[in-house]
C-alpha cells in the first residue's frame, strides 16, 4: 500500500489530515502544495513555537523585516505582519480543499497572542483584528480554552468568525468549550446572522497527557503503575469523543443543525509520540472516528504514510477508556491536578515561545 493510500484510507474514515507546521520556505518551495496533492493534507495549524522556528531558520523573511523597520513598526507589529503574511499565503494554497469541502477543510490556524490567555476582552479584540488582517474565509482564529477565554469563543463565533479552540486537556473543559460554541451559534442566529461558512474545531491534546501521567506513574514504581503507562492520552481523548457524541445527539444541537450549523469537530492535537518506546503512529491509529481532525508534525505524517494502520474505532473504546481512567485514579493519579498542570505549562510554553519570537525578530530588525 502506498503512502498516499494509507492517508486516503484515514480520510475515508472521517479523519481530516492536517499538518502541524508552517514556514515561508514550505510555502514558497511548493512543499505545502505537494503535501496537499500527494499526502491528503487538507489543513494547517500553527503556534508561536512553529513561527519562532520558521523565522529564525530562514532568510526569506529578511526583506519584509527591513520594510517593517523602514515603516517604524514595533516588534509586535512586525511579528504580526510576518505571521499573517504566511498564514494568508497558506490559506490561498489550501483554498481548493476549502472550496471542495464547502469550507470545512482547507483551513489554516493563527493564534491570538498567548499573553492574552487570561484576558477575555483582549482576546476578543485580537480575534477580530487577525480575522480582518488575514482576510481569508478559510482561516481559523486559535483561542485558548482557558476559563477567561470561553466568553471570547462565544463572542467570536457570534460574529461569524471561525475558531480553533486550543489547549484542551480535560473532559470538563472540553464540555465547556462545546457549550461556548453552541452559545455562539445561538447568539448569531438570534442576531439574524448567517451560519454559512462558520466552522470550528476543538483541539484536544493527547501526548502531553501521557507524558505527565507517565512521570507520575514512574514515581509510584509498582508493577500496576508500570502496566498503566502510555494509556491515559488515548483514553482521555476517546472519552472526549464520547462527550462530543452526547452533545450532537442533544435537542439543543439538533435545533442548531436544522438552521444550518456545522459541528465543532474534535481535533486531536499533540499527536507526535514523545516516548520512543511507544508506536510512533499510536495517536493516529487509535483515534479514528467520523468528523475528526488529526493535526500531525511532518515526522508523524510520514510515519503513518509509511506504516500506519487503522486501529479500533474510537466508538468501540469507551468502556476500556473509562476503565483505564478508573485504574489510574486507583493508583493515585489526580486527574484534576494533571490537567491543571498541563494547561498552566501549555500557556507558559506558548508565552515563552512568543517572547522568543519577539526577541528573534528584534534581533533581525537590529541587524538590518
Amino acid at each position: 500500500m502506498s503512502s498516499n493510500k494509507q492517508l486516503q484510507e484515514l480520510s475515508k474514515q472521517g479523519v481530516a489530515v492536517w499538518l502541524d507546521d508552517l514556514s515561508r520556505e514550505r510555502i514558497q518551495s511548493g512543499g505545502l502544495a505537494k503535501l496537499a496533492k500527494d499526502m491528503s493534507v487538507v489543513g494547517v495549524t500553527t503556534n508561536p513555537t512553529i513561527f519562532q522556528g520558521a523565522i529564525t531558520k530562514s532568510d526569506l523573511y529578511d526583506e519584509q523585516v527591513r520594510e517593517c523597520k523602514r515603516l517604524g513598526m514595533t516588534i509586535d507589529e512586525t511579528v504580526r505582519m510576518l505571521t499573517t503574511h504566511d498564514v494568508r499565503d497558506a490559506c490561498d494554497i489550501l483554498r481548493p480543499a476549502a472550496d471542495s469541502s464547502n469550507g470545512r477543510d482547507g483551513r489554516v490556524s493563527i493564534e491570538v497572542d498567548p499573553r492574552r490567555a487570561r484576558d477575555t476582552e483582549g482576546t476578543n479584540a485580537e480575534a477580530r483584528t487577525l480575522w480582518w488582517m488575514v482576510n481569508r474565509p478559510n482561516l481559523f482564529i486559535k483561542i485558548p480554552a482557558t476559563v477567561e477565554c470561553l466568553p471570547a469563543i462565544t463572542a467570536t463565533i457570534a460574529r461569524g468568525i471561525s475558531v480553533n479552540v486550543t489547549l484542551i486537556f480535560s473532559l470538563e473543559r472540553y464540555k465547556a468549550v462545546m457549550d461556548a460554541y453552541l452559545s455562539g451559534l445561538e447568539q448569531r442566529v438570534a442576531d439574524g446572522g448567517s451560519l454559512e461558512g462558520l466552522e470550528s474545531v476543538a483541539s484536544f491534546f493527547v501526548s502531553r497527557v501521557d507524558t505527565e501521567i507517565d512521570n507520575r506513574l514512574d514515581a509510584i514504581a509498582s508493577d500496576d503503575a508500570k502496566a498503566a503507562r502510555g494509556k491515559a492520552g488515548l483514553a482521555n481523548a476517546q472519552l472526549a469523543y464520547q462527550a462530543y457524541e452526547e452533545v450532537i445527539a442533544s435537542d439543543r444541537w439538533k435545533a442548531l443543525a436544522a438552521k444550518g450549523a456545522h459541528v465543532q469537530r474534535p481535533l486531536w492535537a499533540s499527536t507526535g509520540v514523545k516516548n520512543p518506546d511507544y508506536p510512533d503512529t499510536m495517536y493516529i491509529s487509535d483515534l479514528v472516528a467520523p468528523d475528526t481532525v488529526n493535526t500531525m508534525p511532518e515526522k508523524t505524517l510520514d510515519a503513518y504514510a509509511d506504516h500506519g494502520k487503522l486501529g479500533t474505532p474510537v466508538t468501540q473504546t469507551y468502556d476500556t477508556a473509562a476503565a483505564t481512567m478508573k485504574e489510574l485514579a486507583a493508583l493515585g493519579i489526580d486527574y484534576d491536578d494533571v490537567v491543571k498542570v498541563l494547561e498552566d505549562e501549555g500557556l507558559e510554553k506558548f508565552e515563552k515561545s512568543w517572547h522568543e519570537l519577539l526577541d528573534s525578530v528584534k534581533a533581525e530588525v537590529d541587524a538590518k
